[in-house]
């Protein structure tokens, strides 16, 4: 699950479907991968608002 959510936040393009047949075989189902990738892409999205805003940088 960590190495998905690293390629999906530093490589997003590069996620293919061998990555999902992966979580799949190792116990995920599909509403647990839709969990996992709708998780860490909030937090990329609200990492990148905040960067760009500059909030918690002095």
């Amino acid at each position: 699950m960590l190495d998905y959510v690293a390629k999906l936040t530093k490589n997003p393009y590069k996620c293919s479907r061998e990555d999902l047949d992966e979580l799949r075989s190792v116990g995920f189902d599909d509403t647990a991968i839709l969990q996992i990738n709708l998780i860490a892409s909030w937090f990329n999205y609200i990492n990148r608002v905040a960067d760009g805003l500059g909030v918690g940088r002095e």
